[in-house]
């Protein structure tokens, strides 16, 4: 490294044998100074290629998790049926169940009340999450709303919605619209509770950034409040999805003739034990597909949430 002082400057104060010392001296105090800089800013990363890798294989052996788990748990319940640790009568082998799936697909019985369910579920899933994410905003964005409707949601949420599905028929009857009706009661106050708590938890920051831009009031919950709450939101339905599907089920064991739920109750009242398994399966599969594609439509939709919020 290449040291230079001024020697028009240094020759004014300093004898020529002092100045050509305290040069080099100062020359090496640089030398020793760039040096440990350089060694302090010398950080060693990782080859980005070897992340890559490890987070392909992590995403690979998630998968392979995911298949195996449920066709190991079916092994072994297969092999302890065969062994005859358990009473077939009561609890018939998956081979058993899937010859009686097979055969309720190929009658058309079981496609008549999926269909049936998924209609009364979406029917009143979409109007109930509809509703408590309008409520659920106007609590969070107008005060005045929020305390007022407070102590009402507050009181009426922990009621179990199937504890009211008698008073629900008789003021609905006993047709399509009382199932419709809990549905949407269930999931309603849910989307309430999640609307809220993400309305209310927006970071003041992009409020002030409306604010500076003079965005309109209105414009602001639909540019600014919604977006940020939308992770909330979201996590809202995905839970909703299950309540709507537990509610609904418990609704029609009590009230309906047809559905996944009355499959479910009316094999059990006949003994038909693999219907009512066949049924029982069919439930724990829409669960999991309407989380499963809730978590799609989050993360093709909302790429910045933060993964902890997922």
């Amino acid at each position: 490294m290449k040291c230079s002082l001024n020697p028009f400057m240094s020759a004014w104060a300093l004898p020529e044998m002092i100045r050509k010392s305290s040069n080099e001296e100062i020359c090496n105090m640089n030398d020793q100074n760039s040096k440990s800089q350089t060694v302090g800013l010398m950080v060693e990363f990782p080859p980005s290629k070897d992340i890559g890798q490890a987070e392909k294989f992590r995403r690979k052996r998630d998968r392979i998790l995911t298949v195996a788990s449920p066709l190991i748990l079916l092994l072994i319940w297969e092999i302890v049926i065969q062994l005859g640790l358990l009473d077939r009568r009561l609890f018939p082998a998956p081979s058993m169940i899937a010859g009686t799936f097979y055969e309720l697909i190929v009658s058309g019985a079981l496609w008549d009340d999926l269909s049936i369910s998924l209609l009364r579920i979406c029917v009143g899933f979409f109007f109930g999450a509809i509703a408590g994410i309008f409520v659920g905003t106007m609590m969070g964005v107008i005060p005045v709303v929020g305390a007022v409707l407070s102590p009402i949601i507050a009181s009426i949420y922990p009621i179990p919605k199937i504890a009211i599905f008698p008073l629900i028929m008789v003021l609905f009857g006993l047709g399509e619209m009382s199932k419709f009706v809990v549905v949407a009661i269930a999931v309603f106050f849910y989307m309430v509770i999640n609307t809220v708590a993400g309305v209310s938890n927006v970071e003041s920051i992009y409020k002030d950034v409306g604010r500076s831009f003079r965005v309109s009031k209105i414009r602001s919950v639909f540019k600014i409040t919604l977006p940020a709450a939308m992770p909330m939101i979201i996590a809202g339905l995905r839970v909703s999805a299950g309540v709507s599907l537990l509610v609904l089920v418990s609704a029609e064991f009590v009230g309906a003739e047809s559905g996944i739920g009355y499959l479910v109750w009316n094999s059990w009242q006949i003994f038909d034990v693999r219907s009512m398994f066949v049924g029982i399966i069919v439930i724990g599969f829409l669960g999991w597909a309407s989380f499963t594609f809730l978590d799609f439509i989050e993360r093709a939709c909302l790429p910045w949430a933060p993964k902890n919020r997922r």
